[in-house]
């Protein structure tokens, strides 16, 4: 897109919000990359450059817009959409593995050498792993400077800055600004004192509560998107409560809570950590399941050429996948769910959660547990689990390739790999394939011919009723088949299809 010279210029004279995320423009008189949507006078074209990110355009010596915020942009749609290595290493710059395990462990779990990443990343997004992960620190800490009452030491430390020095050198780098006078330019939106252990949990961390926006390119329908999440919540690990979907996060450093309110500009996010060092990676989770960076024109604008999907979209038009916080808690949600009903589902999950989950103190009530990782469902005795045995053996052959790292489910994981390596495990059909792959794995192109509400749905709409049919039609739907699916799931009256009411 940011090689395009003649439509960025359009995009930004134009002020279109739809191309936020997708490049930056730095304007070369004043120093300064922006968001394509920036309210102020577009500069002339001559004075524009374009920037495929924004490590890219601080690289150049540019420094953030203090009106349009440029780093607070939607991500582009294209590393959640590609499948190659690049868009593997932005997934994984987002859940904080630059910051955790360096360049070396970035380029360890994409299979190449570090000097092969940094040239991948060089060469399309003119800023290496190292630059890009700065890029994210920058962020994180803007958002603890104006968003808690924190101090500055804390927030260096938190944002992954490894001194004091180096977090006040790159904030007045980025954004003009020193971090004193970056809290002096707005008011905490919630104050981030910890509410200390909870009365009977003498043992348990502390949880610092923080109030953030996520935003999103629209349309977005909330609809389906949170409807979704709220009818498969897993008792003690999900709730819906009082307009918010709410749930425990399993990460790196910790653990949290996070709440999320659909509103018509943006998603308010309520998120409680134990350590603050997770706080990018926690926003990365929450936009990924709520598919927050895609581009719902692009794709309502294929899927609109079928004469048949154009009415659902211009309907209820934006919505979204419902994808995941934890890819191989999901994997082994689907096999609980196969061939039963989503109310069993959630009791036999809630019944694993209860058992083998980690126990932790919700300050507000509701929630109890985090889902049981790999290693710890490892150690169950399948005997205990209340389901027919092939489905105990499918369950267990999964907990097994997990556990091991046999298969690998996370943001970096190729897609195809992981399609054939669950393909090889015991009881695992196209349908728990394809369901893994549409909301652990994030393919936009995931397509579940064979399940029974998208085949009821076709048919009731007058397109092939068989999987094979359904899957030579909508081959003019990709590579947005999984978006195609929440539609054709939308003419079914379930309640994962509407927000729950209070």
């Amino acid at each position: 897109m940011h090689t395009d010279t003649e439509r960025c210029v359009r995009a930004v004279q134009s002020k279109d919000a739809r191309f936020d995320g997708w490049f930056f423009t730095a304007v070369t008189t004043t120093k300064i990359y922006c968001r394509p949507s920036c309210p102020v006078v577009p500069p002339k074209p001559a004075h524009m450059r374009f920037y495929p990110s924004a490590a890219a355009a601080q690289q150049a010596g540019f420094r953030a817009c203090k009106r349009c915020r440029p780093d607070a942009s939607p991500g582009s749609p294209q590393w959640n959409e590609r499948a190659d290595a690049v868009a593997r290493a932005m997934r994984l710059i987002g859940d904080g593995v630059v910051d955790r395990d360096g360049v070396p462990g970035l380029a360890a779990r994409l299979g190449y050498s570090p000097r092969q990443v940094e040239r991948q990343l060089l060469a399309e997004l003119g800023a290496g792993p190292l630059a890009l992960a700065r890029a994210q620190r920058a962020q994180t800490a803007r958002l603890l400077i104006e968003t808690s009452t924190l101090p500055m030491a804390e927030i260096a430390f938190a944002a992954g800055f490894a001194s004091i020095r180096t977090f006040n050198d790159t904030v007045r780098e980025v954004f003009a600004l020193s971090p004193s006078e970056l809290r002096q330019r707005v008011r905490p939106a919630r104050p981030a004192a910890a509410p200390g252990p909870q009365p009977g949990a003498p043992d348990s961390p502390a949880l610092t509560t923080l109030a953030l926006r996520l935003p999103f390119r629209k349309p977005l329908c909330p609809d389906n998107l949170f409807g979704h999440l709220a009818a498969t919540a897993v008792p003690g690990v999900e709730e819906w409560r009082d307009g918010a979907y709410r749930r425990t996060l399993r990460l790196p450093y910790g653990h949290g809570i996070v709440a999320l309110t659909p509103r018509p500009e943006h998603i308010d996010c309520r998120l409680s950590l134990t350590d603050l060092r997770d706080l990018s990676g926690a926003i990365a989770r929450c936009r990924r399941m709520l598919d927050l960076d895609a581009d719902p024109e692009a794709v309502d604008a294929l899927l609109a050429d079928d004469p048949v999907l154009a009415p659902l979209i211009a309907k209820a038009p934006g919505r979204r996948v419902p994808r995941t916080v934890d890819a191989d808690e999901f994997a082994v949600r689907a096999v609980i769910g196969q061939q039963v009903s989503t109310a069993a589902a959630r009791t036999h999950a809630g019944r694993l959660a209860a058992a083998y989950g980690e126990r932790i103190e919700d300050p507000e009530g509701g929630l109890t547990h985090l889902f049981p990782s790999a290693a710890a469902l490892a150690e169950l005795d399948p005997e205990t689990l209340a389901m027919p045995r092939t489905r105990r053996a499918t369950l267990t052959g999964l907990i097994a390739a997990l556990a091991d790292g046999e298969l690998q489910l996370g943001p970096g994981s190729d897609r195809e790999e992981a399609r054939a390596r669950l393909a090889a495990l015991p009881g695992f059909g196209p349908w728990t394939v394809e369901c893994i792959a549409m909301r652990a794995l994030g393919d936009p192109d995931a397509f579940t011919a064979t399940d029974l509400g998208v085949r009821r749905a076709a048919q009731g709409l007058g397109l092939p009723g068989t999987p094979a049919a359904l899957l030579a039609r909508a081959a003019a739907w990709r590579p947005w088949r999984a978006y195609a699916v929440q539609y054709l799931w939308a003419t079914d009256d379930h309640p994962i299809n509407h927000l729950p009411t209070d």
